[in-house]
């Protein structure tokens, strides 16, 4: 028995995520950078697909992110690109919900 095909046949093109398909299509992109309030401040918000290689701390659950795992950075609009924090998606979208919640030692490194 052969293994099932998961592509569909024959020349097919594959729908674009970079460009909506219709009027009521939203438009799916990494990069792209939003404009969010919270806490009663603007906030700048772009995915990143975590193609740096680098290892971040997400702020909301005190968990690394792992080199290329797509994640959130914010920062604040008015603020100093030292205020950047990368986040977990599902930790920005709760972060009304959760505290930050730093249990690291004082001598431990900030990622």
């Amino acid at each position: 028995m052969s293994p099932r095909r998961n592509r569909p046949r024959g020349g097919a093109a594959k729908p674009s995520s970079t460009t909506g398909g219709g009027a009521d299509e939203p438009v799916l992109r990494y990069g792209l950078e939003r404009t969010e309030e919270w806490r009663g401040e603007e906030w700048a918000v772009r995915q990143v697909g975590g193609a740096t290689g680098k290892r971040y701390r997400c702020p909301g659950c005190d968990q690394e992110i792992p080199p290329g795992v797509p994640h959130v950075v914010a920062w604040p609009r008015l603020g100093d690109v030292d205020d950047r924090r990368h986040w977990h998606k599902s930790c920005w979208g709760a972060r009304d919900r959760r505290g930050a919640r730093v249990q690291r030692s004082r001598n431990a490194p900030r990622y």
